[in-house]
């Protein structure tokens, strides 16, 4: 799959959401959005990283501006992990690993010794036109949901 359409948009897709909603990218046009891909419910960096960017919930919707978490977790794990956390964005499933695949995202690690094929922390910032503004690979939990704040406090003047 490539992550472009034309004019640097990128290509639609839809996945199952949490709230028994589906999320459909073209729906969220005409807001700012941020997706971030994550690899596991209720571990360590991915509880972090989810908690910071709850924190700063409202200072994204001031900015006019989404956040959605995938992972290749199911509805119900994610259910469970936005309930624990009261998290106030949706988490896609994406078992399937369709927007995984659309923004290549999943990579070897090593586990355990062991190379296994995982989803890297990565995080998606798209305009309000759908155009992709900015992305970070390879993140570190702690401190990014600021950083992606700030990113958009720029262009969002």
């Amino acid at each position: 799959m490539n992550l472009y359409m034309s004019k640097n948009t990128v290509a639609n897709f839809s996945l199952p959401a949490t709230g028994n909603q589906t999320f459909t990218l073209h729906d969220t046009r005409g807001k700012h959005l941020v997706i971030y891909f994550y690899p596991k419910d209720n571990t360590p960096g991915c509880t972090t990283q989810a908690q910071q960017f709850r924190d700063l919930y409202t200072q994204f919707e001031k900015a006019n501006c989404e956040v959605v978490g995938i992972s290749r977790d199911s509805i119900k794990s994610h259910e469970n992990f936005k309930a624990k956390f009261t998290l106030p964005f949706a988490l896609l499933s994406d078992a399937d690993e369709t927007a995984c695949e659309l923004f290549d995202v999943i990579k070897m690690k090593n586990m355990y010794g062991k190379q296994v094929r995982g989803i890297q922390r990565s995080t998606f910032v798209l305009d309000k036109d759908g155009v992709l503004r900015n992305e970070w690979r390879g993140v570190k939990a702690d401190g990014h949901a600021q950083e992606v704040l700030d990113f958009i406090a720029t262009f969002n003047q």
